[in-house]
């Protein structure tokens, strides 16, 4: 019999609180790792987060922040989730769950009607998780028009 894992508590937070920094620099070290260049990867600075105004909600396991995710609303009622990221001790114990279920709560309030979202080819457990989460393939659309290695999704809400 497995153990339940931890309660996860998702809560707002800026781009300037030093663990969402540091969540945010692990996931681009991923990205880098990961066999894609700088130029393949369309990750906001905590200035750009800032200046375009990007919902962040980060998940709280035994008081450590473990995962982060932005929603910019973009208008005409469209918004792009940015910069959703989990430690890797963390995937597939519900805390993705927990950032989606509240980044879509977010955008009904905000008058979202069509989210969507861009992530690497490579990212096959991403695009998995994205799809369980009502997601579908639709062509690139920009800023990700050109990127081979894009793959974008998106849902009406």
């Amino acid at each position: 019999m497995s153990t339940p894992a931890p309660p996860c508590v998702v809560e707002p937070v800026t781009a300037r609180d030093q663990e969402v920094r540091a969540l945010l620099e692990a996931l681009t070290a991923e990205l880098a790792t990961g066999g894609y260049t700088p130029d393949q990867t369309f990750g906001y600075s905590t200035e750009q987060l800032e200046q375009s105004g990007v919902h962040l909600v980060a998940a709280r396991v035994d008081g450590r922040m473990v995962g982060v995710a932005g929603l910019e609303v973009q208008g005409d009622g469209v918004a792009e989730l940015k910069r959703f990221f989990v430690t890797p001790e963390h995937r597939g114990t519900g805390v993705a769950d927990a950032l989606i279920a509240a980044q879509l709560a977010h955008a009904r309030a905000s008058g979202v009607q069509l989210l969507r979202l861009e992530t690497g080819d490579k990212q096959e457990a991403a695009q998995r998780f994205y799809r369980r989460h009502g997601f579908t393939q639709v062509p690139r659309f920009d800023p990700y028009r050109a990127s081979e290695t894009s793959v974008c999704l998106q849902r009406p809400l």
